[in-house]
């Protein structure tokens, strides 16, 4: 709970503190807390929690903030009603930290903030489930909540504060991790599940320790779901570390027990909308609870199309309950594939990196049977095609194809699919002709006929092709190529622009299908020559776990310029890039430069906290790398030779543990040409 970097000392330092501590702060221990005749360990086999939750949660949109009140859960009910999200499946109304006030009363009994919640919890609870939904709360298996105010846990009062919340008419408990005492982890969190099945109550019990103590390896029987990772930020780099972290444990998610990557930032503002896409798609694909994060009284109707999606959220939903499984993951190209109920497969295409690619996967290689052909169902653009057996798309930077195939004896009865592709490097030197080659290629059984291209940039831009732009006919697995020649004006500022390439064909029942594959092609100036600091030269691309990619300063996790003076090892570096894994930083590198140099590892700053690893790719191959390294460990010397690189890259993982104070400098980092 909390964004994790506020809460790391806090939580290393509980878990440090011996359980008897409780006893000489006058507490209980939890294993006395239960009334004298304990409820036999449960099973879970309640019928709860099936397919993952869903839902609200006010936490990533609203922190601790005084707009965080009765009115707002309200209208958050209101609006799941209104904008169909309760159609759609959505039905949990959760409140997070900072509803109750900071001391119990007299008999030990939690109180809600009477600010916040002046008519109490329970007329909350009543409002939401008369709107035919559900009330979640929130609590800590500790001494104390996770916020700084020290609001009350539950550690030593479970059987008391489980009552109260079954008397409120509760029906989620999201339970913290904050201020626990060292009391073991398996030991708190079960005994809130014996507390919560004494209450009779049906009450869905997410296990929140930030995936410290795997739970998904002990807590089957113990909750419905569990955080499997650290808090989620609204970034780039935060989701993807997170997906990462979840993707592995696959096999502990089921029917009444889920892996848990936290809430959705979707609507948050912190990504674009084709990553939120991303977002969405790949929390679905792994069968991961969908809690809406953001303020839906502000949310644009791009946040509303993309929570709505009723396609992707039966992925998410399928009642068989399998999370899905990576097929592959070379070079950043993701195919992650999900079992479902009626014998098809969902299958995401997701490009993890800055530049659109091609990906491409089999229906044999998700696991579906050998037949003559398919039906594709685009679950963004709700189209429906047949395929050969090819599942491929060109998928744009950060982007997501999310669709669902089945051996469908109906395949003919749909169009062929097709994808388009852009070949050659979308840099683009002001003034200078680009070369591109388009490719339109059927992946269908049927052929596609009458097929017409076209490529379009920006105003003033000159696109131009010089080979063919039409066919007859394209039968299974051919192309149209077309060649293009791209040239943006003189005096172009440096950056990224929009390409559109468009296909029109028909089927051989006459239907026409037109569609279109967004792109970006960038402005760029050839590097200097000599040597140069990295921290002075202009990216590409970057993003970053937390905060901005810093010039010059370590990461600051927040606005751009927040950072400190980088420090590694006690020695301080006037030069280089300060960033937060998982974090790429790209550099256009003209293929006029021979080496990278830098010397990189965890700030000082982060105290004891932090395992990085850093690589140096260049183009798609990766150069140089370093292991893992963490804050004991000294300045790492790391020298990639990058010759005839058009591209380089300076990646930055986690380590393998998850982003946590992951704070990693590139200090000194150089670029000769």
């Amino acid at each position: 709970m909390r964004h994790l970097h506020t809460r790391t000392t806090r939580r290393r330092v509980a878990g440090g503190i011996a359980a008897a501590l409780l006893a000489a702060a006058g507490l209980t221990v939890p294993a006395v807390a239960a009334p004298a005749t304990e409820p036999a360990a449960p099973t879970l086999a309640d019928g709860l929690a099936l397919t993952p939750p869903m839902g609200f949660n006010n936490w990533n949109s609203t922190n601790c903030r005084a707009e965080f009140n009765e009115s707002m859960v309200k209208g958050i009910a209101d609006l799941f009603v209104e904008k169909g999200l309760k159609d759609a499946g959505y039905q949990y109304v959760n409140l997070d930290d900072c509803w109750a006030l900071p001391s119990r009363d007299s008999d030990g009994r939690l109180v809600p903030d009477p600010v916040r919640f002046p008519n109490g919890i329970k007329a909350v609870a009543d409002y939401v489930h008369s709107k035919g939904l559900k009330l979640g709360i929130y609590t800590s298996a500790g001494t104390k909540t996770c916020n700084s105010a020290g609001f009350p846990g539950a550690l030593g009062h479970e059987y008391s504060d489980a009552r109260q919340f079954a008397d409120w008419g509760v029906d989620y408990l999201k339970y913290d991790n904050c201020n626990n005492q060292g009391v073991d982890a398996k030991l708190r969190y079960t005994t809130m599940r014996d507390a919560l099945r004494a209450t009779g109550r049906p009450i869905v019990y997410s296990i929140c320790e930030w995936g410290e103590n795997n739970p998904w390896e002990w807590a089957s029987d113990v909750g419905h779901l569990w955080r499997t990772t650290g808090d989620i930020s609204d970034s780039w780099g935060s989701m993807l570390g997170i997906l990462k972290k979840n993707l592995p444990l696959a096999p502990y998610a089921g029917p009444g027990h889920w892996n848990d990557p936290d809430m959705l930032e979707v609507g948050n503002g912190g990504m674009t909308d084709t990553e939120y896409r991303s977002h969405f798609s790949m929390w679905s694909v792994m069968a991961a609870p969908l809690l809406i994060g953001s303020d839906l009284r502000k949310a644009s109707q791009a946040t509303f199309d993309i929570l709505d999606n009723k396609e992707v959220i039966a992925v998410d939903q399928d009642p068989l309950g399998k999370q899905g499984t990576v097929v592959s993951s070379e070079g950043g190209r993701w195919v992650v594939a999900k079992e479902m109920k009626d014998g098809s497969r969902a299958v995401a295409l997701f490009n993890e990196t800055g530049t659109a690619q091609h990906l491409s996967t089999t229906a044999t290689a998700v696991g579906l049977p050998g037949a003559r052909a398919y039906t594709l169902r685009d679950l963004w653009q709700h189209r429906s095609y047949n395929t050969a057996g090819t599942i491929a798309a060109t998928v744009p930077a950060h982007g997501t194809v999310l669709v669902r195939v089945s051996a469908d004896r109906k395949w003919a009865a749909h169009p062929p699919a097709v994808e388009l592709g852009l070949e050659g490097s979308p840099l683009v030197e002001a003034g200078r002709a680009a070369m591109l080659t388009s490719a339109v290629t059927d992946l269908g059984r049927t052929p596609a006929e009458h097929v017409s291209v076209g490529l379009t940039g920006p105003n003033g831009w000159t696109v131009k092709a010089t080979s063919h732009t039409t066919a007859k006919a394209l039968p299974t697995g051919r192309s149209l190529r077309t060649s293009w020649s791209v040239t943006a004006p003189e005096g172009t500022p440096t950056g990224s622009y929009d390409l559109t390439l468009k296909a029109s064909y028909r089927s051989p029942t006459g239907m026409r299908v037109d569609s279109a594959l967004p792109l970006t092609a960038s402005v760029v100036v050839p590097p200097p020559a000599g040597t140069s600091g990295l921290g002075d030269l202009p990216w590409l691309s970057a993003t970053n776990g937390y905060g901005p990619v810093e010039r010059n300063t370590s990461n600051g996790e927040s606005a751009a310029g927040d950072g400190h003076p980088i420090t590694l090892g006690g020695v301080v570096y006037a030069k280089g890039l300060g960033v937060h894994a998982e974090s790429a930083v790209e550099y256009y590198t003209a293929k006029a430069c021979e080496k990278v140099t830098a010397d990189v590892g965890v700030d000082d700053e982060k105290g004891a906290n932090g395992t990085v690893a850093f690589e140096i790719w260049a183009d798609g191959t990766k150069v140089a790398s370093t292991g893992v390294l963490t804050n004991a460990m000294p300045a790492q010397p790391l020298t990639a030779d990058v010759t005839g690189a058009q591209v380089v890259r300076l990646v930055v993982t986690d380590g393998g543990d998850g982003i946590d104070s992951d704070h990693a400098d590139w200090a000194d980092a150089r670029l000769s040409c």
